[in-house]
């Protein structure tokens, strides 16, 4: 059993890693806003991967929950990116959208994970995150196609080599 001494302390890790995903998306993103964008839901997959995994150990546990509040920071300001350039016209529009989408994000997510937990048990939320994982990585390639006439495996295979 785990204190609640030390969820509030992994909760407040969390947190700080999150601040500093928010730093390093941005210059991810300034390095090559494609290949962030593409490779951060991969890396998700993994991690989440490992949680499922390794999820009855605390220490690795804690270590993955702090690697999940990096990728979470950075892949907020992937969505936020991902928006606001498909209207840089409209900011304030974009900006609406980007905070609407968090919340419905957030609350389909909470509801189809919780289905998860409630028929199976805790563990494999996990398996929620990773659907919306897949949904997520089927629609940068869809916008990658749209804007790039290159086929989807050229696509990871040019931004993995640059």
């Amino acid at each position: 059993e785990i204190s609640y001494t030390l969820i509030g302390t992994v909760l407040l890790v969390y947190g700080l890693a999150n601040i500093v995903g928010n730093v390093l998306a941005g210059r991810l993103l300034s390095m090559n806003a494609a290949r962030c964008v593409t490779l951060i839901p991969f890396v998700l997959v993994a991690v989440y991967a490992s949680l499922f995994l390794l999820g009855g150990w605390l220490i690795p546990v804690v270590a993955i929950i702090f690697v999940l509040g990096i990728l979470a920071g950075i892949a907020s300001n992937n969505m936020q990116y991902i928006i606001t350039d498909a209207a840089p016209e409209a900011p304030d529009f974009a900006n609406g959208l980007f905070l609407a989408s968090a919340n419905l994000g957030t609350t389909v997510g909470t509801a189809v994970c919780g289905l998860f937990i409630t028929f199976l048990n805790t563990r494999y939320s996990v398996f929620g995150a990773l659907l919306f994982l897949m949904a997520g990585i089927v629609f940068i390639f869809l916008r990658n196609r749209s804007s790039n006439p290159l086929k989807s495996s050229q696509i990871l295979s040019h931004l993995l080599k640059s």
